[in-house]
C-alpha cells in the first residue's frame, strides 16, 4: 500500500530541504501560494520563519488549517468534535426532509 505522505524537496532561502506532507496539504499549499501570487518556496519560507516550535511539516499543516478556518469560520456549535458535528448535520438534514 502506498503511503499518503509525499516527501518533496524544496529550496528555502537558498537551502534545499525535504518536507513530508499528505498530498492534500501539498495541493492546498500550492493553491494558497497561487492566490497570494507567491512561489511555493517563498510561502514555505514565510511559514518556516514564523513558526514557534515543531517541525516544518507540522507548521505547514497548521498554516493550511488556519488558512481555511479563517476563510470559513465555525460557529460555536460547529466547534465541537467532528463526530458531534456530523451528528448535528445528520439531524439537520432529517429535519429539512420533513
Amino acid at each position: 500500500m502506498k503511503s499518503p505522505v509525499v516527501k518533496r524537496s524544496i529550496v528555502i532561502a537558498g537551502h534545499k530541504t525535504s518536507v513530508s506532507l499528505e498530498d492534500a496539504f501539498w495541493k492546498c499549499l500550492k493553491e494558497i501560494a497561487g492566490h497570494r501570487d507567491v512561489t511555493l518556496s517563498d510561502l514555505v519560507a514565510s511559514i518556516d520563519s514564523d513558526r514557534q516550535h515543531g517541525n516544518l511539516s507540522s507548521a505547514i499543516r497548521l498554516f493550511v488549517l488556519d488558512h481555511y478556518r479563517t476563510q470559513h469560520p465555525m460557529t460555536a456549535t460547529e466547534s465541537v468534535s467532528p463526530r458531534d458535528s456530523l451528528e448535528s448535520r445528520r439531524s439537520a438534514s432529517v429535519l429539512r426532509a420533513d
